[in-house]
């Protein structure tokens, strides 16, 4: 397999009730779990790179760790960019072998998140790669992405007809009440989704793929472990699992995962330092976050998105489409 756009996945996955995982990755060993993973539950993938991974890691040594993978597993995998801001982050990984790119212009106007969205979109899709645009903003902070809860605001359905019409994006990220990082809801406070606007935008797009960021559920035995071994992370809450399993029941084909990946790689190894204060050798460290990422991510592929054993549909789709 080739890599691949969102488009077949999007496809499959809104006929079937179920979305894709859509990943954050940073370096070797987070992909590597979440592709062990995949393979494990014959999962379709989206390995997502931010404009932060970029800065981190050289956008060079993402995109060819992510064409191992997809040499390594076999399986359908798409290459994205989350959270692009301007066009010519954009254009630059199209040019770089992406296979599909989100424009984040929801800072900006409605009538100027049109006119960027369309740019990107005109410029990408004579290249064969999908886009995402958003509206709407969502609260939190990760990487470079930070939004106060001043400033977020729900998607309105009355716009998206006409945002995506006059853009002709492939999948519209919005803001129902997920957020960024792992400190999403106050203590006391009861973590809702707005499932009605959800629905309104459904019925407004029929078919058309919505796209969840900020939808970690931040496992608190995660954060157990980070706290017993030396960190300090209270009251981090995130999103009700079954929320999201039902999300993906409706018109939710893509479900950003971040935090709760890097929640698990830095529980393993602070508790791999507290049990082994005598390791220095970074695989040994590494490994166990590896371990933990795998089985995150399997659960996630099982219990929350349901594309476990979807893998195969897809390529059967990439293959009728290019055919």
């Amino acid at each position: 397999m080739p890599l691949i756009t969102s488009k077949e996945m999007f496809k499959k996955a809104y006929e079937g009730g179920y979305a894709i995982g859509a990943f954050n990755v940073n370096n070797m060993e987070i992909i590597q779990g979440i592709v062990d993973a995949a393979k494990a539950e014959n999962a379709p993938l989206i390995l997502q790179v931010s404009a932060g991974a970029r800065k981190y890691a050289n956008a060079t040594y993402l995109r060819k760790m992510v064409e191992a993978a997809v040499i390594d597993s076999d399986l359908p995998i798409c290459l994205h960019l989350d959270h692009g801001d301007t066009f010519e982050l954009c254009k630059d990984c199209i040019d770089n072998g992406f296979t599909s790119v989100m424009i984040d212009g929801s800072h900006h106007s409605f009538e100027d998140n049109i006119a960027l969205a369309k740019r990107v979109v005109e410029y990408a899709h004579p290249r064969g790669v999908t886009v995402e645009a958003e509206l709407g903003r969502l609260a939190g902070v990760e990487d470079d992405v930070d939004v106060s809860a001043e400033d977020a605001s729900y998607t309105r359905p009355e716009e998206v007809i006409e945002f995506v019409t006059k853009t002709g994006v492939d999948s519209l990220a919005i803001a129902i009440g997920t957020s960024h990082g792992a400190f999403k809801f106050k203590p006391g406070t009861k973590p809702q989704l707005r499932f009605d606007i959800l629905e309104e935008i459904a019925s407004k797009l029929p078919n058309f793929p919505i796209v969840l960021h900020g939808a970690s559920s931040v496992p608190q035995e995660f954060v157990t472990i980070i706290n017993e071994n030396g960190g300090s992370m209270p009251d981090a809450i995130g999103i009700p699992e079954d929320m999201l399993r039902q999300s993906a029941k409706l018109s939710v084909c893509k479900i950003n995962i971040d935090s709760d990946l890097r929640l698990a790689c830095t529980s393993a190894i602070r508790e791999h330092f507290n049990d082994h204060p005598g390791h220095f050798d970074p695989r040994q460290y590494l490994g166990d976050a590896r371990n933990r990422i795998t089985e995150i991510v399997r659960h996630k592929l099982v219990n929350v998105l349901g594309c476990n054993n979807k893998a195969d549909e897809i390529v059967a789709e990439y293959n009728k489409s290019v055919k």
